[in-house]
């Protein structure tokens, strides 16, 4: 297990978003675990009205996950509230969407499925802005054709973020749900998400029982860059919010950096041995953000879940 350091006010603070959270998703046609999902230490609960709800059961769980999230819009408090819609090409995903618009019950974050193109973001991007709502838009990257067009809905005006979805990437690439596997889309969604300053949140890990390599894999996703990681069972939650918290050795190393640089009054300077520049600094700076933002995280998702 990675311990943590708490930081100090001498870390300068920088402000995270949504993408530096822990994602639970849950499914939209099961109405009695919506409250349990809003405690159970995640900073984001996606209810989904796309793969886990049956063709006969999307007008059920449409009106049951918008019922929740106009009752939740009353409450400050709490982690945010998702909503992942079906694919916006599709009749029922513009149902979902004209529903919203015409209840006015938005989350406060709108994820869309399928993504392969910038316009099956603006489409929803333009019922948004249109209906006056305050939610932000997320495009659900998982097929071999929305990766190769990322370049492009990176830079559709209105997203807020992205996600990759590995399972549906794996069945229409036909290569195996991996590790190694997985790499290359995942390496190339935080390459674009990177360059269009977007945050970029890994898929679920999707074997229960593996605890271990749920480990593995959201340290994976650290390492390649994400910003958090969807969970598909709120006990995954600890594993992943432990992995995405910096460790010990990691916060004092930021902490050198930062002090030295304060010291150096922009010059270059050195820390532990290391030339101390602009990306080292910056470095720094994201990991005392994550520290800030994540060590709380570990310890709710810890009180919540063991």
């Amino acid at each position: 297990m990675q311990k943590s350091l708490p930081l100090n006010d001498q870390v300068p603070h920088v402000p995270v978003g949504p993408g530096n959270m822990t994602w639970l998703v849950t499914p939209g046609s099961t109405s009695a675990r919506f409250q349990a999902a809003l405690g159970s230490g995640a900073h984001v609960v996606l209810l989904d009205l796309e793969d886990s709800v049956p063709a006969d059961a999307k007008a059920d769980a449409r009106e049951a996950v918008l019922a929740f999230a106009g009752a939740r819009a009353r409450s400050a408090v709490g982690p945010l509230l998702g909503v992942r819609i079906n694919a916006a090409h599709s009749a029922e995903g513009l149902r979902d969407v004209v529903s919203m618009a015409d209840t006015g019950l938005w989350p406060d974050l709108v994820v869309v499925p399928k993504v392969e193109s910038g316009r099956d973001i603006a489409a929803v991007v333009r019922a948004v802005r249109r209906a006056g709502s305050a939610a932000k838009v997320w495009a659900l990257i998982e097929s071999p054709r929305g990766v190769l067009a990322l370049p492009g809905i990176v830079r559709t005006p209105g997203l807020a973020g992205v996600l990759f979805g590995a399972a549906d990437y794996a069945a229409a690439a036909g290569c195996r749900l991996t590790s190694r596997a997985m790499w290359h889309p995942r390496s190339q969604l935080v390459t674009a998400a990177a360059a269009a300053k977007l945050p970029a949140v890994d898929s679920p890990y999707f074997f229960l029982d593996d605890q271990d390599g749920l480990r593995q894999d959201a340290l994976e996703a650290v390492e390649l860059g994400f910003a958090g990681k969807v969970a598909v069972h709120p006990r995954q939650l600890k594993a992943i919010a432990q992995a995405f918290t910096p460790s010990l050795h990691d916060v004092e190393e930021a902490r050198a950096v930062l002090a030295a640089a304060a010291g150096a009054d922009g010059a270059i300077t050195t820390a532990g041995g290391a030339m101390v520049g602009p990306p080292l600094i910056e470095t720094a700076r994201t990991v005392a953000r994550r520290a800030r933002h994540t060590q709380s995280t570990a310890n709710n998702v810890s009180s919540q879940v063991s």
